[in-house]
């Protein structure tokens, strides 16, 4: 099957838009992938160490309101606490709404669009109200650095983040019989072990056992992270002797560079190239894809040893790619995202919505439509399956949204039976141009566009 830039632009980006003509073919795409992250210089999200507040303040100033409880500084210390934690949340939204606003305007929405996939990969979760900032940070700095370069780099990067090891417990993790192991009696904890082996590297089937679970989180203790201090090693909670991780054997003398050798072998194992060619052509093409698209993809990442741009670029060359069945369901955030794209939304409009319109027109349509902002219900993401997204609520979601939110956004709605061209491309199905062109107002006929089955299928 060919090329087709509308499944180029909605299948493998953010959907059409009146600004942005669709790719005019897969080379085009990779080369927008290779060049600089112009969108994110545009809309910038400071990394972890550069985000204020940070743990470290936070932590500050929660300490300082205990310790001055039933003293006479005790209001002032809480309205220091309370003018922290408020400067946390209205970061987290112009994170999150700079994020949406990336993918709105975003000349190569296929960028965004993989930068969401593998941050799901690799999901971190805020585990409490002094990180619920931090996500975002996370993405930034593990995540999208990566995403046209190598998946060992990434690897890397994701699971020695402050984020991914408080989120899976690493920081509590001591060998049972280190030195500070044996002074506590605490031992390990398998939560990072065991997911980067069954959902970020070999995945599920792929040959592990108990043992390699134990055995990569022994190799893992040492591992930690403290706000004061960040991201260390240390030698003392490290368990003694050498691990052997699916047949390779580790040094006894380790330390942080056996920790990343040991994420870099798992990396370009064979079987992590299949568990994330399969994820890759699930995630963009079919609950039940091609299993020769699949094989390419494998053998491209295996070939180039986990080249992330090569392997975008199998999946771009592959037949299977695209099909006209347009199977895959627009996620609540993807529906979001393009529906303000083909609206022609403005980012400052985006970002500069205050607290009140962001709950109303985007964190909460998204709850509403089974997608709280950042909160997947566990590391291994966001459901793949439509049948997760197509529900009685999640339909509520997106019809409510649809006929209430698109005027919020700019200063008059497009005449619908152009709109219908925009949003849809020149192959709208007849029914859906005839009711739009009866509706009996803009906003009916621009919820009827929004709404279609057709704007929710990729």
């Amino acid at each position: 099957m060919p090329f087709d830039p509308l499944i180029a632009a909605t299948r493998f980006g953010t959907g059409l838009s009146p600004l942005h003509a669709p790719p005019p073919d897969a080379a085009t795409m990779i080369a927008a992938l290779a060049e600089p992250d112009k969108v994110a210089v545009e809309l910038p999200i400071a990394g972890f160490d550069a985000t204020h507040p940070s743990t470290v303040e936070l932590r500050a100033v929660a300490r300082a309101r205990t310790e001055a409880k039933g003293t006479p500084q005790e209001p002032q210390a809480e309205e220091a606490r309370r003018a922290m934690f408020d400067a946390a949340r209205a970061l987290q939204q112009r994170n999150a709404l700079s994020a949406v606003a990336r993918g709105v305007t975003a000349p190569d929405g296929l960028r965004e669009r993989l930068t969401s996939f593998w941050a799901d990969h690799f999901t971190v979760i805020a585990r409490n109200g002094s990180q619920f900032h931090l996500v975002s940070p996370y993405i930034a700095d593990a995540i999208r650095p990566h995403v046209a370069g190598s998946f060992a780099d990434m690897v890397v990067a994701a699971t020695t983040h402050p984020m991914m090891v408080q989120y899976l417990e690493q920081h509590r993790s001591l060998g049972p019989d280190s030195p500070q192991g044996l002074r506590t009696g605490k031992g390990l904890n398998e939560n990072l072990a065991r997911e980067l082996l069954e959902l970020h590297l070999v995945g599920v089937n792929g040959g592990y056992t108990q043992s390699d679970v134990t055995q990569m989180a022994e190799l893992l203790t040492g591992l930690t992270y403290t706000p004061a201090d960040g991201i260390i090693y240390r030698p003392g909670w490290a368990e003694p002797g050498a691990e052997v991780i699916m047949g390779r054997r580790y040094s006894a003398a380790s330390d942080m560079s056996t920790i990343t050798q040991a994420l870099r072998d798992l990396a370009v194992r064979p079987e992590t190239a299949a568990h994330i060619a399969r994820k890759l052509a699930v995630h963009f093409v079919s609950d039940t894809p091609d299993p020769d698209l699949v094989a390419t993809l494998t053998q491209r990442f295996l070939a180039t040893q986990g080249d992330l741009l090569q392997v975008t670029a199998a999946l771009l060359d592959h037949p299977a790619a695209w099909s006209p069945d347009r199977i895959k369901v627009r996620r609540p955030d993807l529906f979001l995202t393009a529906a303000l794209r083909a609206l022609g939304v403005s980012s400052d409009r985006i970002v500069g919505l205050d607290r009140r319109a962001y709950n109303t027109h985007v964190a909460g349509p998204l709850k509403l439509m089974g997608q709280q902002v950042e909160r997947p219900i566990g590391p291994d993401g966001w459901s793949e399956k439509a049948a997760t997204w197509i529900t009685p609520q999640g339909l509520a979601g997106r019809i409510s949204w649809a006929l209430r939110s698109p005027q919020s956004f700019v200063e008059a709605l497009p005449d619908p039976r152009d709109f219908v061209q925009t949003a849809v491309g020149p192959h709208a199905p007849p029914e859906l141009t005839f009711a739009v062109g009866a509706a009996e107002s803009d906003s009916d006929g621009i919820g009827l566009i929004l709404t279609s089955p057709t704007f929710q299928r990729i």
